[in-house]
């Protein structure tokens, strides 16, 4: 069996993301190995209901983009549900612009985020992680869930990527004595005219 089917049973199993370290490490290869592998696995799904996705260094079995209607149509209820503007507003902002901290998800809002961020959380759509410059700290960023039911293989894939997380991050380097950054409940949201929690 060569390695492309072994690496797609074992995504299959697993169920969640996991490293190329840890594929090489478990199938005894290297991870140029892996990474070959799963440039090819990649190829043979296409044109099937699933599709790696690939965030970071890690690398999920998830259902294919053109399976994106199907599967929106069987989970909508569920995801939209007491969502509204505040929970899109929250996961455009971590989509274009995570990793981010709690602190400047409410800045860029204008209002506090604990509770939609806690609500997202619980759906599997956000995901903490570690902040490397804070421990005592964490990070927001999209769950692979996330990414498999906008049906983009990367971040990168979103619409306008490149321009969206520019004018973010023009927005949070205003200077400090410009009225409108001084008070963050004004400011113009990149996403959205209104700033409700």
């Amino acid at each position: 069996m060569d390695i492309t089917a072994k690496i797609e049973a074992i995504l299959f199993w697993k169920a969640e993301p996991v490293g190329a370290a840890w594929l090489a490490k478990t199938l005894s290869v290297t991870e140029d190995e892996i990474k070959n592998g799963l440039s090819e696995l990649e190829k043979k799904l296409q044109g099937r209901g699933a599709a790696l996705v690939f965030k970071d260094n890690e690398v999920s079995l998830r259902t294919a983009p053109e399976m994106t209607a199907l599967i929106e149509r069987l989970t909508k209820e569920e995801l939209s549900r007491d969502l509204g503007k505040a929970g899109l507003e929250t996961i455009a902002i971590v989509l274009y612009q995570g990793p981010i901290s709690r602190r400047e998800i409410d800045y860029i809002r204008g209002v506090n985020s604990a509770f939609i961020l806690r609500a997202l959380l619980i759906r599997g759509l956000l995901e903490k992680v570690e902040n490397p410059k804070d421990k005592r700290s964490f990070l927001y960023r999209p769950t692979f869930d996330m990414l498999s039911y906008l049906g983009v293989s990367r971040i990168e894939d979103l619409p306008q990527y490149q321009e969206a997380r520019k004018e973010i991050e023009n927005f949070m380097a205003a200077p400090p004595e410009d009225s409108t950054v001084a008070n963050p409940a004004v400011n113009r949201d990149p996403f959205s005219e209104t700033h409700v929690a």
